[in-house]
Formats: structure tokens, C-alpha cells, sequence
């Protein structure tokens, strides 16, 4: 267990991708599930040869059978030769045992910022992949950009974090993966919602909220199965905003600022926490911080995100992006960003022991 109070010199990370493994030069962008038989899948980005956004990226993943204590070596998710793999948005089918992972591609020549004016030699575009096999082997990727694109939006990102399956009411059953995009003519940043009602085989368009300058987002059932949605912010208010939505994604609410939860502008994390016999809350992780990317946090809420009274501190140093899990035997577990003089010199995973939360 990672003592919080540690420094970013002195702390040990428990790196389950490190920098130069496998060859490449660096992973970002962590997200996991534990499947339907408790194995962990820790997947990533995995990039040959720089930290950029980029280029020659795969779509990775680690695999644990001990809740988190020991992993397998790399396994290939998504190699397309020198083109971009990534966003990965993973989903477990609680009824099926089915793993299915949402996906984003585009040539790897073409950069973010060409794909936004429109000058780029592609597009983004939307994958989903599958495994029955509780993650050892994958489907091949087959795309679903028309279903969950429209026309007239030109960058695309899904999650990245995990999605959710709806536990309670009308929409029990449906898939629903948090999103965002960029419209062509306002150039305005959007968080959406896809959905699939069939266990992933087909995905439609939800709803997209009703206020721009939010993109990467997190979604969370609530206890009375209102849907939250939980978004990076990009405008100067270094908080987290939120919509909440009670037709499953379809439409989601106007959307506020949650001023307890601060941030850099930066992914983030939120998770419905549910286990036999223990208490169920809201858990939320990112770099608490409103200037740097630094102080992955871990927060809990037990009265559906009004307030945040517990709290621990994961690294004090250079942190990002981070997924939260439940674990087999019960505990929080979180994926993350994080090193001592960068945020991307590996990813990080951490098992939390609720003993160790404090009081805000």
C-alpha cells in the first residue's frame, strides 16, 4: 500500500507500464475493469515513439488473476502498422461475461489539430472490438463511426474510462460509454453519450449536453439510477461540471459546476462503488489541483455527489490521467499517470484500503 503523506521523490510507484517496455517509448492513457470472474484488465496506449498524441500508437493490455499483485506482459489489443489506436473505453456485459471495448482511430500522420480544421488526410473515426474470453483474445475491430458520429463534428474521443452497464430501472441492461466530439462550424467542445441496448453489438447516439468548452468525461449510475456525468472543463473555472440523466444517456440535463472537485483541465475518473454487504458511494479521481497536473486524489461521496467529505492522497508529484476500479475482494483500485519528474513516465496501479481515507 502507497502511503499518501510520501513525496513525489520518496514514494515507490507501483509501475504496471513503465517507459521503454516492450519497446515503446512511452503508455498513456489508463482504463480497467474486473470481468465477470474477477480478472483485472488494465489496458493502455501504447506509443513507439513518443509521448504525443500521435502517430504509431497500439491498444494494449495487462491482465491480473490476483486482484492487482501480479500482471501478465503486454498483450496486443489493436496494432494497424503506423496509424493511431487509442481511447480506450471498456465495458463489461454483467449478464454475458462479454468484454466489449470502444475505440478511437485515425492515421497516424494525421494530427489533432489537423483533424479539427479539417485538413487532415482522414478522419476520426469510432471502433468497437470484443472478448469472450475474458480478455485473452479480441475481435477484430469493426467500425461504428456513422452510428455515433454525425457528419458535421470532426475530432472524436471515446471515454477514455471505463463505461458503465445500467443496474436498475427501464434502461436496466444498456451499455452506456461517455464521449465527446468538436463541432465543424463552431469549433465548440461537446461530452456525449453512446448506448447499446443489444450487449454492444449495435451502438446509437445519446444525448450531448447543452453547454460547450466540456470534452473528456465519466460516467456514474446514481443510486436512484439517474445517470451523472462527470467532464473536464476547458474554460477558466478549474472545476469539474456535471449532468445528470434519468433516460439512460438519451438526453442529459444543464450542467453545473461541482466547485469541491478542482482540476488543471484533465481526464478524470467516477465510479459507482457497490460490494455485498458494505456501504455504497461515489468514488472520483484526478490531479486536485487547479494550476498542475500533480496530487492524484481519490475522493468518496455518499450522498450522490453533493458533497465529498473523504478523501487520499495516491502521489503528491506529477500525476494525469486515472481509472478507478472495484476490486474482487472488495477495495478500490485505481489506474493512473504518474512519476517523480513527469506525469507520463509510466502507469501506475494502486489498491486502497478505505481505512486510509480522511476526512476533508
Amino acid at each position: 500500500m502507497l502511503a499518501g503523506n510520501k513525496t513525489a521523490s520518496a514514494q515507490s510507484l507501483n509501475n504496471i507500464y513503465k517507459s521503454g517496455e516492450g519497446g515503446y517509448i512511452c503508455f498513456r492513457i489508463p482504463s480497467i475493469v474486473t470481468t465477470t470472474k474477477g480478472t483485472l484488465l488494465a489496458f493502455a496506449e501504447a506509443r513507439m515513439h513518443d509521448c504525443s498524441d500521435a502517430g504509431d500508437i497500439d491498444l494494449v493490455v495487462k491482465r491480473s488473476f490476483d486482484g492487482g499483485k501480479t500482471w501478465t506482459g503486454i498483450e496486443m489489443v489493436w496494432n494497424d502498422a503506423d496509424n493511431t489506436c487509442g481511447n480506450p473505453a471498456p465495458v463489461v456485459d454483467q449478464r454475458t461475461g462479454k468484454i466489449i471495448l470502444l475505440a478511437t482511430w485515425n492515421l497516424g500522420a494525421d494530427k489533432e489539430d489537423a483533424i479539427i480544421h479539417q485538413v487532415s488526410k482522414d478522419t476520426r473515426r469510432v471502433y468497437v472490438l470484443s472478448s469472450s474470453d475474458d480478455g485473452a483474445s479480441w475481435s477484430a475491430p469493426r467500425e461504428i463511426t456513422s452510428d455515433v458520429k454525425k457528419n458535421n463534428w470532426n475530432w472524436y474521443a471515446t471515454g477514455p474510462v471505463n463505461g458503465i452497464q445500467i443496474k436498475k430501472g427501464k434502461y436496466k441492461g444498456r451499455l452506456v460509454v461517455p464521449c465527446d466530439h468538436i463541432d465543424n462550424e463552431t469549433m465548440r467542445y461537446f461530452s456525449h453519450a453512446i448506448y447499446s441496448d443489444d450487449g454492444g453489438n449495435n451502438w446509437k447516439l445519446g444525448g450531448i449536453v447543452p453547454k460547450d468548452q466540456v470534452n473528456e468525461c465519466t460516467v456514474a449510475e446514481l443510486s436512484n439510477g439517474t445517470l451523472m456525468l462527470n467532464m473536464r472543463n476547458n474554460s477558466e473555472n478549474r472545476i469539474r461540471q456535471v449532468a445528470t440523466s434519468k433516460d439512460g444517456g438519451a438526453s442529459w440535463s444543464n450542467v453545473y459546476g461541482d466547485s469541491t472537485l478542482i482540476e488543471p483541465v484533465c481526464q478524470g475518473s467516477l465510479l459507482r462503488y457497490e460490494f455485498p454487504k458494505r456501504k455504497s458511494f461515489l468514488a472520483f479521481s484526478n490531479p486536485a489541483s487547479t494550476e498542475d497536473r500533480i496530487s492524484m486524489t481519490v475522493r468518496i461521496s455518499y450522498d450522490n455527489g453533493k458533497t465529498w467529505p473523504l478523501k487520499k492522497l495516491l502521489h503528491a508529484g506529477p500525476v494525469a490521467y486515472s481509472n478507478l476500479v472495484v476490486l474482487p475482494n472488495g477495495n478500490l483500485g485505481c489506474l493512473y499517470e504518474a512519476g517523480h519528474k513527469g506525469p507520463y513516465e509510466g502507469i501506475v496501479f494502486e489498491e486502497l484500503a478505505f481505512s486510509d481515507f480522511v476526512k476533508e
